[in-house]
């Protein structure tokens, strides 16, 4: 099937983007080996300057840490890549992160959590909660965010239900784009938006939510947050787009944490597709998205005014 075009004007350059994604999902049974060095390629464009980069481990978990150079860093975040569980790396991610570490003034520390099927289920979740155990060792809780997408804006919420009801300290804030929230692929856009979204082929979300869950219902709270208790959550910011197959796992989750009273800022981008901010540096509607988060970040974790 063809993927149609939204009929919603975008910028020049997102169109060149979304044609470009065309080759990346063409073809549904591309293995995930292959899908891995794909996202890996990513890497190959130059990362933004003026920010120091460091691989190393955090809490035992690989990761690149990101601090911006030339601007006080006064803040948090830990971001967990998207890829389905099963592929993306930080190094596919860095250069987002990158972007929202400068904007934002936060040391970025993007994690290397272990992927599906040779890690399914709750090996994600367990790397999600050491690293961010080992940051907050060394920084105000409220001075954190956990923010990630797609299947890291699922870990996202996973990680942040697992920590209050273990009773960590939450972080200040959580920053979620196109969240894969219900593992069941029961929200209508997986459907009505299997045409319209050039990056995330709908077709393979059920292959890989079981090489993740396996034996776990797919509704369970922990692989599903959508379906969680998400009472007593920091603040959120909910990235979306209109033509994306995840919309509505964004949607509903809204819908639910503000009903369990929760504080969510929710933005949903005309015309753009699933984790369109990837494209930051290179397509304005991107660009914009990060600076709103980076607001959102800086107005949640705010630096306390010394009394001294």
């Amino acid at each position: 099937m063809g993927r149609a075009t939204s009929t919603t004007k975008i910028s020049k350059r997102a169109r060149l983007a979304r044609r470009s994604l065309g080759q990346f999902v063409e073809d549904p049974d591309v293995p995930i080996e292959k899908r891995r060095e794909l996202m890996e390629r990513i890497d190959k464009a130059p990362r933004p300057r003026k920010v120091d980069y460091v691989d190393t481990t955090v809490g035992g978990v690989p990761s690149i840490v990101a601090t911006p150079t030339g601007v006080p860093v006064e803040r948090e975040v830990m971001y967990i890549h998207g890829g389905g569980y099963v592929v993306g790396s930080p190094k596919s991610h860095i250069a987002m992160c990158a972007r929202l570490a400068r904007l934002a003034r936060a040391r970025t520390t993007v994690i290397d959590y272990r992927l599906a099927p040779e890690h399914p289920y709750p090996a994600a979740i367990d790397d999600c909660l050491s690293a961010y155990r080992s940051i907050i060792a060394d920084t105000d809780p409220s001075l954190v965010t956990i923010a990630g997408d797609s299947a890291g804006g699922g870990a996202t919420l996973a990680t942040l239900c697992a920590l209050r009801d273990a009773d960590v300290p939450l972080p200040g804030a959580g920053y979620v784009i196109s969240p894969w929230t219900d593992l069941t692929a029961s929200g209508e856009t997986v459907q009505t938006r299997a045409a319209s979204d050039p990056l995330i082929d709908a077709g393979w979300l059920s292959d890989i939510a079981t090489q993740y869950a396996v034996d776990v219902p797919l509704d369970h709270p922990a692989v599903s947050p959508l379906f969680a208790d998400l009472s007593g959550l920091p603040p959120l910011l909910v990235q979306t787009a209109s033509e994306e197959v995840l919309l509505s796992d964004s949607t509903r989750l809204v819908e639910r944490a503000r009903d369990a009273g929760v504080s969510v800022d929710f933005d949903v981008r005309d015309g753009m597709w699933h984790v369109y901010q990837i494209f930051a540096g290179m397509v304005p509607e991107a660009d914009d998205a990060l600076i709103e988060a980076a607001a959102f970040i800086r107005a949640k974790t705010p630096v306390p005014v010394s009394t001294g």
